[in-house]
């Protein structure tokens, strides 16, 4: 598929799914995203050609490429399946760029799609949100340059790298702060072609907008952060790099409602739940 801006793509599950891993991609060129137009899609092929976990489920009746879909038809997914989901440590402004570029990984497992819970165990303590402008990978990339980095970029999401303060201070490697279930929404969409040089970006809780910034706050850039990446391990199609968060964010506990945004591409919204793995222990 070739981009074209503002262009849209999503992962979806049909709400008449025939199994609970049906999903479909599909596509959207409607400049306002709120619009009658903005809510029609079109299926199409996954834009992850060459990764399994992304392809589209066998076609049926309604949900063939190039079919019409409704927005009210389907449920919005996390936008890829991703091998990687990295993250980047102390990318904020200058201070971030005086030190060396410096990305953590998450699980892959802790990925989670727009209106999906936030799970909090009763002994997780101080846990942020934390909304970044996201890099989706197109295709598997090694040794990207600052004039080949652009090329592996399909486009850009949102992510919330949930983040758990007091674990971040007694686990040096961040596993058990950032990798927990449920710590990584992404969504709800991927927007191909975004100048993703000032875009602004914010967060939501409870209702109460929180201050925001820009991603020209960032310490360390988009083409530089998969240029650094790309030094050290290879990247596959439809994996996820999360850049950085340099705006305002507050704690959260189970009840509350976390919406994250970035300019020129909208919301990821998810609430706050207690772990349900804690409720069903005997």
């Amino acid at each position: 598929m070739t981009p074209r801006a503002p262009h849209r793509i999503a992962r979806v599950r049909p709400l008449s799914a025939a199994a609970a891993d049906e999903h479909y991609f599909v596509a959207n060129d409607a400049p306002d995203f709120a619009s009658r137009a903005g809510r029609s899609w079109t299926v199409v092929d996954s834009p992850f050609g060459t990764s399994r976990a992304n392809a589209n489920s066998p076609a049926r009746t309604g949900w063939e490429a190039g079919d019409a879909v409704e927005q009210d038809s389907f449920t919005f997914l996390a936008p890829s399946v991703p091998v990687n989901v990295l993250g980047m440590a102390h990318n904020t402004g200058q201070p971030g760029r005086d030190l060396p570029p410096q990305a953590f990984h998450k699980a892959a497992s802790s990925v989670i799609g727009p209106g999906e819970a936030i799970e909090l165990s009763s002994t997780v303590g101080y846990v942020d949100p934390e909304a970044e402008l996201t890099i989706v990978v197109g295709r598997t990339v090694r040794g990207l340059t600052l004039d080949t980095a652009r090329d592996a970029v399909l486009g850009f999401t949102i992510g919330n790298d949930v983040s758990a303060r007091d674990l971040q201070k007694s686990d040096e490697l961040w596993i058990s702060a950032k990798s927990q279930d449920t710590f990584t929404p992404v969504g709800p969409w991927i927007v191909t072609g975004l100048d993703d040089s000032s875009l602004a970006i914010g967060i939501v809780h409870n209702g109460t907008e929180l201050k925001p910034a820009s991603s020209a706050d960032l310490g360390w850039k988009v083409d530089e952060i998969l240029v650094y990446l790309t030094s050290f391990m290879t990247l596959h199609a439809g994996d996820l790099v999360l850049t950085g968060f340099p705006a305002e964010c507050a704690r959260i506990r189970p009840g509350d409602t976390v919406v994250c945004r970035v300019e020129g591409i909208g919301e990821l919204s998810n609430p706050v739940e207690a772990a349900s793995w804690e409720e069903a222990r005997p």
